[in-house]
């Protein structure tokens, strides 16, 4: 990786850098171009206890209830937070500026080829059923341009910036955490982790961005991204301006600080609109075979568990949200053990939406504790327990476990 700056390998390597903080590319020369290709391959036995009397909660992703045949606990073989990847790349310098793109595929395990593979469609036959396939997710295509003078310039389908630092330093990104759709009848391509439990989900989004270059250790990010449709809103809506994120982040030997935000405004379909902002601070460091991490959100009308996710009443009216996640691993020889604990917490808009909704989310919390062993450099065994817990605003609450093993395999 001669010709390209830590930044643009970093963004090359996302998938492994993800999962393990390392890459294992695989490089063909051709002539002035670098090509890569690098990804994973994870599986997870994944058994649930669930809620056996729910109580309705208005959430997306929480604690698991009984099924509609009454079923209190599951068993399911899937992919965990992370789908399996394979993320091609090419890299080049000319005139003085480093170019590269990547494409990132992210193909699942579970039969659910329905639609989105992380949103599952209801169908006469189901889901997960004979005959069925797996569904495919292509969340990078992106090309960055810049150099180690002038900074660089990011285009295209990335991982967002608002939420990046606390998902991409979850311990149980590898695994499994919070089990989410695989606690039931039809999987979906991934886990929650502690998504929803302690920082929303910072997706994949259409953008273009530019960084600073490096200052002592001082990076700037700052950029524009497609609008993003309240995931349950129905009809989409145009947006007059895009969205808006920005991130500072700081690195000091073993220590990491960093500071997101997001914006963004809303247009409903019965006129109503509102400014979303979600702003996060992440801080980590390590401490000879000891990790620490811990990072705190705070948003109006950001939502929750994803991003403007039950943000507002329907009719306009923001929700305010906050959360964190506090981690610790501790590394013996080939062997890390860790845990973590996360809380989400949602508001109601005012008033009348307390009165409309009163079963409306109030928390989400978790607990993980988590065992990963290299067992080469490239494969790594697992096993982990969460501990959920969902609590509604009237008081009511849905508490389930999961438990997981399974194997996490980088090139």
């Amino acid at each position: 990786m001669k010709h390209l700056s830590p930044r643009h390998a970093a963004a090359l390597a996302a998938v492994s850098l993800l999962a393990t903080g390392s890459a294992q590319a695989v490089e063909l020369q051709a002539g002035d171009w670098t090509f890569t290709a690098n990804g994973n391959v994870n599986v997870h036995y994944i058994h649930s206890s669930c809620e056996s009397h729910p109580q309705s909660i208005v959430t997306v992703g929480g604690a698991c209830s009984v099924d509609a045949g009454g079923e209190k606990n599951s068993s399911s073989i899937s992919n965990g937070l992370l789908p399996a990847a394979l993320v091609f790349g090419a890299r080049t310098q000319q005139s003085g500026y480093d170019i590269a793109v990547t494409f990132g595929f992210y193909p699942g395990i579970s039969t659910n080829d329905g639609g989105s593979p992380n949103l599952q469609q209801s169908g006469s036959l189901g889901t997960n059923t004979a005959l069925g396939t797996t569904g495919l997710d292509v969340r990078q295509v992106f090309m960055t341009v810049g150099n180690a003078d002038i900074g660089s310039f990011t285009l295209g389908r990335n991982f967002g910036l608002f939420g990046f630092d606390a998902i991409i330093n979850d311990m149980t990104l590898p695994g499994v955490g919070v089990a989410g759709s695989a606690s039931g009848g039809a999987p979906s391509n991934t886990t929650l982790g502690s998504i929803g439990f302690g920082y929303i989900y910072t997706d994949t989004l259409a953008q273009m961005n530019y960084t600073t270059p490096d200052f002592h250790g001082l990076t700037l990010t700052a950029g524009i991204f497609d609008p993003v449709e309240p995931l349950l809103q129905g009809a989409a809506t145009a947006e007059s301006a895009p969205g808006f994120h920005g991130k500072l982040a700081y690195k000091s030997g073993n220590y990491y600080l960093s500071s997101s935000f997001i914006s963004q405004s809303q247009h409903l379909p019965n006129g109503s609109s509102y400014q979303a902002f979600g702003a996060d601070v992440t801080g980590k460091a390590k401490l000879g075979p000891v990790d620490l991490l811990a990072s705190y959100y705070r948003g109006s009308g950001i939502g929750t568990t994803g991003l403007f996710v039950l943000g507002d009443d329907g009719l306009g009216n923001k929700r305010d949200s906050d959360g964190y996640l506090v981690q610790g691993t501790w590394t013996l020889g080939a062997t890390k053990l860790g845990v973590n604990y996360g809380v989400s917490k949602l508001d109601f808009a005012n008033d009348g939406d307390r009165l409309a909704t009163p079963n409306l989310l109030d928390k989400n919390s978790k607990i993980t504790a988590g065992v990963y062993h290299a067992l080469t450099k490239n494969l790594t065994v697992l096993a982990e327990f969460s501990d959920v817990k969902t609590e509604g605003h009237d008081g009511s609450d849905n508490r389930s476990n999961n438990f997981n093993v399974g194997a996490y395999l980088a090139f």
